[in-house]
């Protein structure tokens, strides 16, 4: 389970401003046990699900071994 201060970042998180996650936390907050390298399809989708409780959106990038959340731009 992610810390609290993620919760509170993630509800403060301005506009296409980002918080960067590395892949060992990926897995350890969001699918512990399920192995690592690459990180493991319950923790993606895990993180992403998480991410839209903020309204929050969710990448990973695996050549730089990090997930992004980041609030998108509503529709103007």
């Amino acid at each position: 389970m992610p810390p609290e201060e993620l919760d509170r970042t993630l509800t403060a998180l301005p506009l296409r401003v980002g918080t960067y996650v590395p892949d060992d936390l990926l897995e350890d907050w969001f699918a512990p046990g399920t192995g690592m390298n690459p990180v493991s399809a319950e923790a993606l989708k895990a993180a992403e699900a998480y991410g839209r409780r903020f309204e929050c959106e969710f990448k990973y990038y695996p050549e730089r071994q990090e997930g992004v959340f980041w609030k998108w731009v509503p529709a103007l």
